[in-house]
């Protein structure tokens, strides 16, 4: 059963950080999970909602401002490219982009590193998004998709047949082990998130399921 740190290891460090993913790599993760978004200047970076949120309850919608402006009210926001440079690619990276974000500058991206030498299977590209997926499936068909679909087995399944994924991520609250034992033994590889108890990891484990997303990836050491 695989390990994924979820937003690097955000229940041990600010998720979608620098730090937060070698906190994941500390722990011995065998996947990075983190999420993508575009800001106005096109320039790609590591946040999980749409708008970036100060201390004082201020929101910025991330789409609607630069960078640098972003940069000067969360110092530790991230790019993508400093994660490719800063991090490499030590373990697979898992990569989600939310609905609605532009894929260009992050298939640019993507394209620049596989054209030096980097391997497609240094990344998974994964969406809750179909529109996201089938975009990514069109410019980077050499890369492995995953399909996060938080209750839908029977949606999951149909999406995954439309960009050829075999990797299934659901939402651990509506998975159960017969479930987990049907649609393993129909050939996909199913994960769960977020999962942060190794004891039903371990049960479910029995019954098919090939890896889990977790917020605490320390407790899955061993």
């Amino acid at each position: 059963m695989k390990v994924v740190g979820h937003r690097g290891a955000r229940g041990l460090a600010p998720e979608n950080t620098i730090e937060g993913l070698r906190k994941g790599l500390e722990h011995g993760v065998d996947e990075l999970e983190f999420d993508l978004r575009v800001t106005k200047d096109g320039v790609v970076v590591l946040h999980h909602d749409s708008y970036l949120t100060d201390p004082d309850g201020k929101r910025r919608r991330i789409d609607d401002h630069t960078y640098k402006q972003l940069k000067r009210h969360k110092k530790d926001l991230a790019t993508f490219e400093e994660v490719l440079k800063d991090i490499g690619h030590p373990v697979r990276l898992y990569i989600e982009v939310k609905h609605g974000v532009r894929t260009a500058p992050v298939v640019k991206i993507l394209k620049y590193y596989l054209g030096i030498g980097w391997k497609p299977s240094y990344f998974l590209l994964g969406s809750k998004s179909q529109k996201v997926l089938v975009a990514f499936h069109k410019a980077l068909p050499e890369i492995e998709k995953v399909v996060i679909e938080p209750f839908s087995g029977v949606r999951a399944v149909h999406r995954a047949r439309q960009v050829g994924a075999r990797r299934l991520s659901m939402q651990q609250l509506w998975l159960w082990w017969g479930f987990i034992w049907m649609i393993s033994h129909r050939g996909w590889e199913l994960y769960g998130y977020a999962i942060n108890d190794p004891a039903k990891a371990r049960r479910w484990a029995r019954w098919g399921l090939a890896g889990v997303i977790t917020d605490y990836p320390d407790k899955f050491e061993t």
